[in-house]
């Protein structure tokens, strides 16, 4: 263990401010599920004492159809409880994106799939990479086990379907004949998540309205992502740089494709969520806010994978309209 800038740093565990009671709890209920990584021992709160029952589970401010008459006109404890499915479906989505993505194209790497690709250094960078996201998709199901617990709701994973970003790039690898094209498909994913996922989580991170622990948990792994996104960064380069003039053709369409499934608004988790809690007229919600094409992205910062692309030398040779580079709230 070590500390630097006021963070404390466990191998393998997200760094965290020892003074800050919400994240010294998360990273001790980590310690605790992984009892032969844990290296502190110290007596911290419980996540479940910090959790306040008058709080939001998860920012009203980045609902689709937060304006929307029908959501306007919802009963405050119906609008809560669609708050708290959002952030167990956030989670959901979280952890689909570690184990279906970013660790399988980490995992590809490692395995000597992209040619240009290996070497000591970058392994143990993988490997560690591999094992942060690991413990996000623990500190994720821990924060989503609380929400239940506290709310005492089952609001079950079970009933959610894929989140959109797994379901795109699921059917993409689907449609591939090659191999090289599947492992591309995975790595180009991967890329856009890993150096795209800043913008979404500072929305949580930033946000001082909702559960502490919850804000605190995406805080806690957008820590991590800053150094994934460099790795990332290098990685998608690297491959570029070896690739034949096809197969670059067929990576740079899979990064438009990916950033395309990343900055979606997930309508089909949410038509599932307002269907599971029978809102009334959620159907002509949804389709009335589908049909403002404001609303057709909850994210739109572009940086990472626009400054990528620029490194790369390739944005005359992609078709996307970058706009103006913000987070839409």
């Amino acid at each position: 263990m070590t500390v630097e800038d006021n963070f404390t740093h466990i191998p393998g565990l997200p760094s965290f401010d020892p003074t800050d009671v919400a994240e010294s709890a998360i990273i001790t209920r980590l310690a605790g599920n992984w009892r032969r990584r844990a290296t502190v021992k110290r007596d911290e709160p419980d996540l479940d004492e910090l959790f306040e029952l008058a709080r939001p589970d998860y920012p009203e401010g980045i609902i689709p159809f937060r304006d929307h008459p029908i959501w306007q006109g919802l009963p405050d404890h119906t609008r809560s409880r669609l708050l708290s499915w959002s952030w167990i479906a956030y989670n959901r989505h979280t952890v689909l994106a570690e184990q279906r993505v970013a660790n399988p194209a980490f995992a590809l790497v490692m395995e000597g799939e992209f040619p240009g690709l290996g070497g000591q250094d970058m392994e143990i960078a993988l490997a560690q990479a591999m094992v942060d996201e690991q413990y996000h998709t623990l500190m994720h199901i821990n924060a989503s086990a609380v929400t239940r617990r506290k709310r005492q709701a089952e609001l079950p994973d079970a009933w959610l379907p894929s989140s959109h970003t797994a379901r795109v790039h699921q059917e993409l690898r689907d449609g591939c004949d090659e191999r090289w094209q599947r492992s591309l498909t995975t790595l180009a994913f991967a890329t856009v998540s890993e150096i795209s996922i800043n913008a979404y989580l500072d929305l949580l991170a930033e946000d001082q309205d909702i559960q502490v622990i919850n804000s605190t948990t995406a805080k806690l792994h957008n820590r991590d992502e800053y150094c994934h996104a460099s790795i990332s960064d290098e990685l998608g380069k690297i491959v570029y740089e070896v690739l034949d003039p096809d197969r670059r053709r067929f990576f740079l369409d899979m990064l438009l494709a990916g950033l395309d499934a990343f900055v979606a608004t997930d309508y089909t988790t949410w038509e599932r969520i307002l269907e599971i809690e029978n809102v009334p007229n959620w159907r002509r919600m949804v389709q009335e806010t589908k049909e403002d094409t404001s609303r057709a992205r909850l994210v739109r910062d572009y940086t990472g994978l626009h400054s990528l692309l620029s490194e790369m030398d390739v944005l005359d040779q992609v078709d996307f309209d970058w706009g103006k580079s913000v987070v839409n709230q």
